[in-house]
């Protein structure tokens, strides 16, 4: 047999009173069975933790010792306890995020990641910034908990829920003729930008913006002749504006503060992009759980 919590409860109760019945009725028990667990502590222990009398208890030399370190056990107890219910709720722990370059600029997605650190503080976030596809591939192999990605084409034992959709727009230089060509709607088509020189995302970004592009054009009727191609979609506005090109970008884009640039929202109902928050489908972390709520939350107010 070995010495239990119970033994150590009871243990303190009494030396707390130094009064079996007084301890016992503390304890909700009567006193001969606490009596008897204090007995067996003490033989389990190997050393008399009391000293009794028909008129008082006190401590033994050894109890004394025994107390500060019945104390101490029993306190790390309760804080592991305490540290589990806590994880169980979300609220301690590490959470590893993945999110694409353009995520920051969708002003709901930062705002739900500080209200995650508001609401848990003691939980430790890694942030990596990296494509939808090596996303994907870290959330396969577990280096991710969650992602953000563009586009919803997932292996079957990720899961993923749409969080907003972003529009693609045209950007142009502010003094482009085809501003001039908006009707009412305030909407370019995309064939008007037929014999335009493009600057886009590389497909090696992995945003899957390229191939987007390429397919809206092609829908149009035309390739696009793309003179230059770019990772950051700062750099690509930037070039827009320097007049290398014309190109089309997430509208979230927008938020990057570059003058002489105009963004335009494209008649093509298909020139629509998604962002999700994807995870392994057999994911039971309470943390993931949380955050997902948080954005999905954050997503609908949006």
């Amino acid at each position: 047999m070995s010495i239990e919590l119970r033994h150590l409860r009871y243990f303190l109760a009494v030396a707390d009173e130094l009064h079996f019945g007084r301890a016992a009725e503390r304890l909700g028990m009567s006193q001969p069975p606490l009596s008897q667990q204090i007995r067996q502590l003490e033989t389990l222990v190997g050393a008399r933790l009391f000293n009794r009398t028909n008129r008082r208890v006190s401590l033994t030399d050894a109890g004394e010792l025994f107390v500060h370190e019945a104390q101490t056990i029993l306190a790390q107890v309760d804080h592991a306890i305490e540290l589990a219910q806590r994880a169980q709720r979300g609220e301690v722990g590490e959470l590893r995020i993945g999110f694409t370059r353009s995520t920051p600029l969708s002003g709901h997605i930062p705002r739900a990641i500080f209200a995650f650190r508001e609401a848990a503080p003691s939980v430790q976030l890694q942030l990596q910034e990296m494509n939808s596809l090596r996303q994907i591939d870290a959330l396969l192999d577990r280096r991710l908990q969650v992602g953000i990605v563009r586009g919803n084409v997932l292996p079957e034992t990720l899961v993923s829920k749409r969080l907003f959709r972003d529009p693609l727009v045209a950007v142009l230089r502010e003094d482009h003729p085809a501003l001039a060509r908006l009707g009412k709607s305030q909407r370019l088509r995309t064939e008007w930008l037929a014999q335009e020189s493009f600057v886009l995302f590389a497909r090696s970004a992995g945003a899957g913006i390229h191939d987007h592009v390429i397919t809206l054009c092609r829908k149009a009727g035309f390739t696009p002749r793309v003179v230059q191609d770019a990772q950051e979609a700062s750099t690509i506005v930037g070039l827009v504006a320097a007049g290398l090109g014309v190109s089309i970008l997430p509208a979230s884009c927008e938020n990057i503060g570059v003058t002489g640039v105009a963004y335009v929202p494209l008649a093509d109902p298909a020139a629509m992009s998604e962002i999700h928050v994807v995870h392994q489908r057999d994911e039971r972390s309470p943390l993931v759980a949380k955050f997902v709520r948080l954005l999905l939350a954050h997503a609908r107010e949006a």
